[in-house]
């Protein structure tokens, strides 16, 4: 008979079944779906039974899951699983989800982490962050109610967000008696709407997170007739996002330099697509330049191949420019570059879209300034039809074209989330307005190229011996912006100074006699205005305008048109009371008879300036002293 292992080789045996459980709970593959649908269709307590079921509550957590439930009335005091996930206290308070939660949970053949969406259509933009990163929707539908309207609007969403995996959760069958014909009937007209949106192969599965019926492996005695999958099974069967992106050309968008001394460069990043191995040539778009990869560096060591989905640094056997922003591509098989796109939009700010505004676009790791026109359409989910749209307020989703300020590494979004999903940000307040996706870039981004000419911008100003500006003058109407601005060119011309002042009033007589005063129109005046008074500048002149440009975004698109130090905003501060007492056109009488709409001032916001270059008050000066002040500002011009 063998002897008996010692306790140093049971220590040792143990050591090794908790490594290899380590190393194969480690490699799992891992899943990440969501949960959405209509209100109070079960999604929290179908995740929370996923958790219990799968062993993921500790004992003090279920204490005070089975207290929490009394307190809450469940009925015959059973557990409440919802409040595994409702974690706000006002979704306790209103027993409906509101934010987005995050839950993590394993079984013995993979990882998963699933998102429990809203179901209230003013949430739709938290269900969007919880789908965007998804690869399975798991859509609820309560088997009394059937197919509703948010029903349609999630799996829209779901299928507009790229989700590849649906399946259909027919829950709380213990609330209609198991009957198949329920479930025959609601699965129909669903597949019906699914065909509709191109959709095929969605899972249907009959069940209770409640009971607990056909959420694991074990068979539901109160649904014989049902042979398909359990939840749990189909979970743990669907092919993984990361299988399709491995099979993708190679690309990782270079999130930082990693330069810790001067014997060692690399460029860290998430592979987006595909797979790499040391000796692979690689090209670095936007300039194209190749090299070949010499090491795929890891806290863990160097690595033979890296696929999509590791962080890794690489480093090549060249030194080549490549920073934050550029993408690390297969040489033969490098992402697109564009600055014009046809996009489609979920808003999700409470302030609607201004067209030709100024934002932050942010894909993967680039950040550029984007100007989203009027949208070609809105998107009626409802009725499944586009409708005619000027802008789009919270929840709209339309689609519309996207101008950035400079070229954009990207892939179409449904072949690539990473390089063609973007956020929108609001320059001033830094909100997320919007999730983007990229359709496609615009022929005329290919065809219309910068010309380049002999004589430059420096050259024109040495020409005229002057340093070009542009002299912003911005405030209310009556504040003296024209009058000041007059004052100033005269002054510059005694001074034999190249000038032109642009005057808001004039440009409305030609250039933007097709425009408005509503908040779009005013947008885009400014920005034509902006447009005009670059070339004048790189015409070499110094240019004036006066517009009341009401707001600081627009104010701040024209100043990163120009090169820094050449946008002086001047800021003609006039109290309204001022301004309106001297009403010289008669307009703030008309505005408050309301004969004239979307006046600044009156109805429509003016955003003072917070930090103008320069700042002269027209009660304390007059217009010659505030011209004489702002012309010892800005010497010398040369």
């Amino acid at each position: 008979m063998a002897d008996a292992p010692s306790a140093y080789e049971t220590d040792a045996l143990i050591a090794d079944d908790i490594d290899a459980y380590l190393d194969a709970h480690q490699n799992k593959g891992l899943l990440r779906f969501i949960t959405c649908g209509s209100v109070d269709d079960g999604k929290s307590t179908l995740i929370g039974r996923l958790l219990y079921d799968s062993k993921m509550v500790f004992e003090d957590q279920l204490a005070a899951l089975e207290s929490d439930s009394k307190k809450v009335g469940t009925q015959g005091q059973e557990i409440d699983f919802a409040l595994l996930v409702d974690g706000l206290a006002a979704e306790r308070e209103q027993g409906i989800t509101i934010d987005v939660a995050y839950r993590f949970f394993a079984t013995e053949k993979r990882k998963f982490i699933v998102a429990d969406t809203p179901g209230h259509e003013q949430y739709t933009r938290n269900m969007v962050t919880g789908a965007s990163t998804a690869d399975l929707a798991v859509i609820l539908i309560d088997a009394r109610k059937g197919v509703l309207k948010q029903t349609r609007r999630h799996t829209f969403l779901c299928q507009l967000l790229g989700i590849r995996h649906m399946v259909l959760a027919v829950n709380k069958m213990d609330l209609v008696g198991y009957d198949r014909a329920v479930f025959d009937d609601i699965v129909a007209q669903y597949r019906t709407f699914a065909h509709e949106l191109g959709m095929e192969g969605v899972t249907a599965i009959p069940l209770s997170g409640f009971r607990g019926d056909h959420i694991t492996a074990t068979p539901s005695p109160n649904m014989p007739w049902y042979d398909g999958p359990s939840l749990i099974g189909h979970l743990e069967s669907v092919e993984l996002a990361s299988s399709a992106l491995q099979q993708q050309p190679f690309a990782m968008p270079v999130q930082w330099v990693n330069r810790p001394d001067l014997d060692f460069r690399g460029f860290a990043g998430l592979i987006a697509g595909g797979s790499v191995k040391p000796g692979d040539t690689v090209r670095v778009v936007p300039s194209g330049k190749t090299s070949t990869v010499a090491r795929i560096v890891t806290a863990d060591g160097d690595l033979d191949e890296a696929v999509a989905g590791q962080s890794v640094t690489l480093t090549m056997a060249d030194e080549i420019d490549c920073s934050r922003g550029d993408v690390i591509a297969a040489a033969d098989a490098p992402p697109e570059t564009a600055d014009q796109f046809e996009a489609t939009l979920v808003w999700m700010d409470d302030e609607a879209l201004k067209p030709g505004r100024g934002y932050w676009l942010k894909l993967a790791t680039q950040t550029v300034t984007a100007t989203v026109q009027e949208p070609k359409y809105e998107i009626d989910i409802e009725h499944e039809q586009h409708i005619a749209a000027k802008t789009l307020a919270l929840n709209a989703i339309g689609v519309a074209e996207v101008y950035t300020d400079k070229p954009l590494v990207f892939a179409p979004y449904v072949h690539s989330k990473t390089l063609g999903g973007f956020i929108l940000v609001d320059k001033i307040t830094n909100r997320t307005v919007a999730a983007g996706m990229l359709n496609f870039s615009l022929r005329r981004a290919d065809n219309v190229h910068w010309q380049p000419t002999t004589i430059g911008r420096e050259d024109h100003a040495a020409l005229k011996s002057q340093t070009p500006r542009l002299l912003w003058f911005t405030g209310l109407s009556g504040s003296g912006k024209s009058t000041i601005a007059n004052e100033v060119e005269k002054l510059l011309a005694q001074m034999n100074r190249h000038t032109f002042l642009l005057d808001g009033d004039n440009v409305r007589h030609g250039l933007n006699k097709d425009l408005g005063f509503t908040e779009a129109d005013r947008i885009e005046n400014i920005r034509r205005i902006g447009e005009v008074a670059k070339l004048m500048t790189d015409a070499g002149l110094v240019v004036l305008t006066a517009f009341i440009s009401p707001f600081r975004a627009e104010r701040d698109m024209v100043r990163a048109m120009l090169p820094e130090g050449e946008f002086v905003e001047i800021f003609v501060d006039t109290p309204l009371d001022v301004a309106e007492a001297r009403d010289v056109k008669g307009l703030y009488k008309k505005a408050r008879a309301g004969e004239l709409k979307n006046f600044t001032g009156i109805d429509s916001p003016y955003e003072a300036p917070e930090t103008p270059e320069i700042r002269v008050n027209t009660v304390e000066m007059t217009p010659v002293e505030a011209a004489e002040h702002i012309i010892r500002q800005i010497l010398p011009l040369k």
